[in-house]
């Protein structure tokens, strides 16, 4: 990765395929951030990053390797392979982690009471959900084209995500049917079903 590439992806803020860190705080929560990537879209994690985009360097690039390697081998189930780069800006160490889509998952992250939870990206955050919907149902392509769907998709571009209640109102349909249509576009792989609260709320797994 060249400066010129590291200054674009910094000037694009935090989202659903981007995150930064100064550093890492714990193999366990960084495990979130990285099994999330690998269960919706990939993305990169940049260790060495303030919140706000500013290059402040990785405090040790040998100890922020060493919490990445705890959180795939031993935090994640199954074991996520993960690839780095290191640069170092005006002297400053920048850990490039790049985490693809897995064709393994989902991948569970694992706390110290071997509890098991998924988590997923909806926007700029990693969130747990019980259930990652993995196998796409194409019978319904030609939903994913409808005006439905394209109001859904602009409202999921303002906001973090919507539940079928909020969907009905918004186009003016039954409760049943809206979750209906949500439950369906979440089986095309355009919606990511977070259901750890009641009631169930869906987000847009692509926002770009």
């Amino acid at each position: 990765m060249t400066r010129n590439q590291l200054d674009d992806l910094l000037e694009q803020g935090e989202h659903a395929r981007l995150e930064f860190k100064r550093s890492i705080s714990s193999a366990q929560r960084i495990a979130r951030t990285l099994a999330a990537f690998a269960n919706t879209s990939g993305g990169t994690l940049l260790i060495g990053i303030s919140d706000d985009g500013k290059i402040v360097g990785a405090p040790s690039e040998f100890r922020e390797v060493s919490k990445v390697e705890e959180a795939t081998d031993r935090c994640i189930e199954p074991a996520l392979t993960v690839s780095y780069e290191t640069l170092s800006p005006d002297g400053r160490i920048v850990l490039v982690v790049t985490v693809s889509e897995s064709e393994e998952k989902p991948h569970y992250v694992i706390n110290d009471a071997g509890k098991r939870t998924i988590y997923v990206r909806a926007k700029d955050k990693s969130v747990p959900t019980n259930k990652l919907i993995i196998t796409p149902d194409l019978a319904n392509a030609d939903l994913i084209k409808s005006p439905m769907t394209r109001t859904l998709i602009q409202y999921l571009r303002k906001n973090d995500h919507i539940t079928a209640d909020r969907f009905a109102k918004l186009i003016n349909i039954s409760d049943y049917r809206a979750g209906k249509l949500l439950r369906q576009l979440a089986e095309q792989g355009l919606l990511l079903l977070i259901d750890k609260s009641r009631p169930v709320r869906y987000a847009l797994k692509l926002v770009e």
